[in-house]
């Protein structure tokens, strides 16, 4: 080999390893970049879910507003959101590159397939709201910790789906966190029966929702905002008897704040972060996975009864706090174990196909 082949191998090799390094570098970016954007997607997740709760809390219970009307306040969130999915519907439209979003308009009869799923929604939004109203922030996730274990007694009652043994013991260890935290908010004198009653009613109606949702998305061609929007216009109409039958147009009529802009203002933001909860949602499954998504909610609710608890400046018994952690962590196991389970069924085609078949039956 002559001195030029030498110095041409010796310029190949080099150009070779600068490549090589170059790559390296752009996979590092690029993680990096992906790690950036899902602790951002994350973040933003965390701040208007949390956020949600306390300025739900603020329109249903507090004392500078003392407005008793939690079914007006549903309903009003449910009208904001319309009005928010048509203008992202007009947005879509005059700009398609820059925004996504499914064109909505008023169809009767696709209205009347989604109504019984609709009433479902009603009770969930309006017994959330209810349980909000009754119980403190930091009390929230334990007086509304059931929706785990709804999950498993209705599949099983509705899709005739069994759960295994370690998803079953995780429900146990959720439902004796419940029951704890009940029992020292009694011992704190803060216990209030009536929370607990739409807390549990509430689980019960995520639950529902959750699984008579599949049943209707072929309806509004899997478009998870068409649902939304049916589901808030049905809202709008089946609110307004209701609000009659329980008297809150007169609660209204004397409510000394209906000329006051901040009022409007808090009551329109609580429907932008009841309309950006949807969205985030959707982005952090997006950017995460549905095992992650739950996990993160789980963190978050850890972060939002902290929060609560430092800024009601209570003081909570160590019982309290076990409560609250029996039901998180038992909430983690019982995604874990699922997340699991969905891993072992699509390594077994068998089992896939059986699954399948239970939820086909829906």
């Amino acid at each position: 080999m002559n001195r030029t082949q030498l110095k041409r191998s010796k310029i190949l090799k080099m150009a070779l390893m600068q490549s090589d390094s170059l790559d390296q570098e752009g996979k590092t970016d690029s993680f990096l970049m992906k790690a950036i954007k899902i602790a951002l997607v994350v973040a933003l997740y965390w701040f208007i879910s949390i956020t949600m709760v306390f300025l739900n809390k603020y329109l249903l219970d507090s004392p500078a507003l003392k407005l008793d009307a939690p079914l007006f306040v549903t309903f009003f969130q449910c009208f904001v959101t319309v009005g928010l999915c048509w203008c992202m519907s007009l947005l879509s439209r005059l700009c398609p590159t820059s925004v996504e979003f499914p064109s909505v308009k008023l169809d009767l009869k696709m209205s009347r397939e989604i109504l019984p799923l609709s009433v479902v929604f009603i009770g969930m939004i309006t017994f959330n709201n209810l349980c909000l109203k009754y119980v403190g922030v930091a009390f929230y996730n334990v007086g509304r910790s059931l929706t785990t274990v709804f999950n498993v007694l209705m599949s099983y009652l509705i899709i005739k789906q069994t759960t295994s043994s370690y998803a079953l013991l995780c429900c146990g260890v959720i439902i004796g966190g419940f029951w704890l935290g009940v029992d020292q908010e009694g011992a704190a004198g803060s216990l209030s029966w009536t929370g607990i009653m739409f807390g549990v009613l509430a689980s019960l109606c995520v639950s529902l929702n959750a699984i008579y949702t599949k049943k209707v998305m072929p309806v509004v061609d899997g478009s998870i905002w068409k649902l939304t929007y049916y589901n808030n216009v049905n809202a709008c109409f089946l609110f307004i008897p209701l609000i009659v039958v329980f008297g809150e147009f007169k609660t209204l009529f004397y409510f000394d704040k209906l000329d006051s802009w901040y009022f409007w203002g808090m009551m329109t933001l609580g429907g932008v972060f009841g309309f950006a909860i949807g969205y985030v949602t959707g982005l952090q499954i997006k950017f995460t996975s549905p095992l992650t998504h739950n996990v993160s909610g789980t963190a978050k609710a850890c972060a939002q009864t902290v929060l609560a608890v430092i800024y009601s400046e209570d003081t909570k018994s160590l019982l309290w706090w076990t409560s609250n952690l029996m039901v998180l962590a038992g909430s983690f196991a019982y995604t874990w174990v699922k997340g699991l389970e969905m891993k072992k069924l699509q390594q077994d085609p068998q089992t896939k196909s059986t699954t399948a078949k239970n939820d086909s039956g829906i």
